[in-house]
């Protein structure tokens, strides 16, 4: 008999695209989504309650005669990782427990790592679940049973290549720092992570599920799920504008209860704001019925609410019932609403819909070592491609937008810039890409400044290759570091002068410049070979103190950086404080 203390346990699934989140969902509510919207309103609300009854009527063989104490299951019905990451309560994650979809056939994507990675910052214990089992070769077709049941079924091939894929997904969990076994065969659930092998298709491995889920939330959540008859509290997950209805509010309840025409306050674009609840909409405990108005909401539940007021509500933001004096929840809400994101001095620009998507996008970024100088809520526009482009450090002219608009004027304004601009939807796709614009950006800033300015660099005259000796030099000369140009000055390694390049050819070719390491042939103005330089001698490209002070503050290779510092030492036979005042 389920404990009337508890309420329901908060489930959320994430994963990457395609590999089955809203199959397995479906298989676990016995609903099929995509069948049922219709005209009108949505009938589907961002979670869904799958109450006791139901539970144990799925799992009866599995529970052996015992019955639950959770008086159900709250599954978050808009999976991925940045959905889980926008809901929120008092600074943690609202999910008591996540699901980890994996397709076994795939094994870890890029979105499974993340969804790994965010799971590990908020500290959300979570389960695996293995699908599409039944596209492994040999599969023999078994509906509605439990996994045991789909095994007894199957040829001794297909086991054996079942357990293969599963020990690649166990070592690939190990490589990301996840100790991992199939559900079966876990000893300690607080040390190991539960992969059950499942089809959401055939709805296999789905009562293996179920009572894993339940069993872990009884056993490690009693004391995160107890109920609370405290003032009821709230995360928006999604807001919707309906002509005829106004703004509605999809909200998971996670603490306390809530009454039509209670007043909330709620986070909007203009700041913490009160409202009315006008009406409240959710889908009954049975799966698969419509949805039904309520007067009286208790935790933890999904819920439509109709609010009186047209208010921008910014989703992922928290709810909270007040009485006549909200200013307490106001400074809640705020704190609530400061983003957790360590800002550099210089870095990149994230701009998101919702706090937690800009914090899963910041999360990311710091993985790859990609600082970040600002993140905002809110769509790209003009004003910050203009901010932007009055940065000093041009690898710092870039913004990233995740599930935000680029405007039409800003995009505009940014044809007229070297503002980059990164938009999408898929976390990895955005840092993927921005490595490459860092990387392209880096390349062309290194040109620029190799055109400009004299490298420090390395060369010596190759003994079999002389051409001619004098009215220019013309020799074959191996380039140790750097890169030499045409007109670059050249000195020996007592300081004297060696000339000057007047061309290089690299095989029939002539060109501007040649890096390290390669072999050219180079005309020297000013100088005579044997009487002023010598084959096999080392000749260094002249450069002036304000290089030495550039390249100090953008280093280049390491090669070229020593040869900077044989450089000085020879220019100090002279002048012992030469390189020092830059």
């Amino acid at each position: 008999m389920y404990n009337n203390s508890l309420r329901q346990p908060i489930v959320c699934v994430l994963g990457h695209v395609d590999h089955g989140k809203t199959t397995i969902l479906d298989a676990i509510r016995g609903t099929y989504v995509a069948k049922k919207e219709v005209g009108g309103i949505t009938q589907r609300i961002g979670a869904t309650n799958v109450d006791v009854k139901s539970i144990e009527k799925d799992i009866k063989k599995l529970l052996g005669g015992k019955s639950l104490r959770i008086p159900g299951l709250l599954f978050i019905d808009t999976p991925g990782h940045v959905a889980f990451a926008n809901m929120r309560a008092r600074g943690g994650a609202l999910a008591d427990i996540a699901i980890l979809v994996v397709d076994i056939n795939e094994g870890l994507m890029p979105q499974t790592v993340e969804s790994i990675n965010i799971l590990k910052k908020f500290k959300t214990p979570f389960i695996i679940v293995a699908n599409k089992i039944d596209l492994v070769p040999l599969v023999r077709e078994a509906n509605d049973v439990t996994f045991k049941e789909f095994e007894k079924e199957q040829r001794p091939e297909y086991i054996e290549e079942l357990d293969k894929r599963l020990y690649n997904l166990v070592n690939n969990l190990y490589s990301h720092g996840l100790q991992s076994d199939r559900y079966d065969r876990v000893r300690d659930f607080t040390k190991t992570v539960a992969i059950i092998p499942a089809s959401g298709k055939m709805r296999v491995g789905i009562q293996d599920t179920l009572v894993t889920l339940s069993g872990l939330a009884q056993r490690f959540l009693e004391k995160n799920i107890t109920f609370s008859e405290s003032e009821g509290r709230g995360t928006v997950i999604e807001v919707k504008r309906e002509e005829s209805l106004g703004t509605t509010l999809d909200t998971v309840l996670y603490q306390g209860k809530l009454k039509k025409g209670d007043s909330i306050a709620i986070n909007t674009n203009e700041g913490p704001k009160v409202t009315r609840i006008k009406a409240m909409l959710v889908n009954p405990g049975t799966r698969g019925s419509s949805l039904q108005e309520k007067n009286l909401i208790v935790a933890a539940s999904g819920v439509r609410i109709l609010i009186t007021d047209r208010f921008d509500v910014i989703p992922g933001s928290p709810i909270i019932v007040v009485g006549e004096d909200p200013s307490d929840a106001f400074v809640e809400i705020l704190k609530e609403s400061q983003p957790d994101i360590e800002l550099s001095p210089n870095g990149v620009t994230i701009k998101a819909e919702a706090l937690g998507s800009l914090e899963a996008l910041s999360f990311e970024l710091n993985q790859h070592g990609i600082p970040i100088r600002s993140a905002q809520i809110g769509d790209i526009t003009k004003r910050d491609i203009v901010d932007a482009e009055t940065l000093n450090e041009p690898l710092d002219r870039i913004i990233l937008g995740f599930n935000v608009s680029f405007h039409q004027e800003a995009r505009e304004e940014s044809m007229a810039t070297d503002v980059g601009v990164m938009v999408g939807n898929v976390i990895y796709s955005l840092v993927d890409d921005t490595e490459k614009w860092l990387k392209y950006k880096k390349r062309e800033i290194e040109e620029a400044r190799k055109s400009k300015m004299p490298i420090p660099s390395k060369i010596t005259i190759i003994p079999d290759y002389i051409f001619r000796t004098t009215k220019p030099v013309i020799v074959g000369v191996k380039i140790h570091t750097g890169e030499i140009k045409v007109g670059d000055r050249l000195i020996k390694a007592d300081g004297r002068s060696a000339g000057t390049i007047k061309s290089i050819r690299d095989n029939e070719v002539n060109k501007r410049s040649a890096s390290a390491p390669a072999e050219v042939a180079i005309s020297i103005e000013g100088v005579t070979l044997n009487r002023h330089i010598f084959p096999s001698e080392a000749l260094y490209v002249d450069i002036s103190e304000d290089v030495v002070k550039k390249l100090r503050e953008h280093e280049m290779d390491s090669g070229t950086m020593e040869t900077l510092e044989e450089i000085i030492k020879i220019k100090r036979k002279e002048n012992i404080f030469w390189g020092t005042k830059v």
